[in-house]
């Protein structure tokens, strides 16, 4: 298994898709995954540093987790079937339970723990992204954890508010993960 960090979340143009980026941690792979537009926003408001006033379903799934005492070690995506993504959550007592990826990371980022992708499927569907203009006609950056020095998180944050206000759930048509 590849450590990989959440790079951020984007949308392709012009069909609006959603699409997670992981990018290995110790390498120049990536691995984009489409995703259903209200796991990008969980994932993108809590990268953000926005938290809501009462808990969305990862976070209540993130606290039910801690108050059974259990803990998520790590979140690991294992296979790729048919167009779509298969994760898993891997537990401190060995259990394993199949998961969606966007769900398994949108966990990840709110309880920190690894995101891994199997070794096989990173040589199958990883690609080694060229240093990309974010005016590029192919996405459009919604949220990048490793944004640029200087830039306003507050500007950001309303930025990505604005886009919420300008999409509809039609924009994305069906989920893909």
């Amino acid at each position: 298994m590849i450590e990989m960090r959440v790079v951020g979340v984007r949308v392709e143009i012009p069909s609006r898709q959603p699409i997670l980026v992981l990018s290995e941690k110790d390498g120049p792979r990536s691995l984009p995954i489409a995703i259903g537009s209200s796991e990008a926003t969980a994932i993108a408001m809590h990268l953000q540093g926005m938290r809501p006033p009462r808990p969305l379903t990862h976070d209540l799934l993130g606290q039910v987790i801690l108050a059974l005492g259990r803990a998520l070690q790590e979140v690991r995506v294992v296979d790729f079937r048919d167009g779509t993504f298969y994760g898993e959550l891997a537990f401190d007592d060995g259990t394993a339970v199949s998961a969606r990826p966007s769900d398994a990371v949108a966990l990840a980022v709110r309880l920190d723990c690894p995101v891994l992708v199997s070794e096989e499927l990173l040589d199958e569907a990883g690609i080694v992204l060229e240093d990309e203009d974010p005016d590029d006609e192919g996405t459009e950056v919604i949220f990048e954890a490793d944004a640029e020095p200087g830039v306003d998180p507050d500007e950001e944050v309303q930025a990505f508010r604005e886009f919420l206000d300008s999409v509809s759930p039609e924009d994305f048509g069906p989920e893909q993960s």
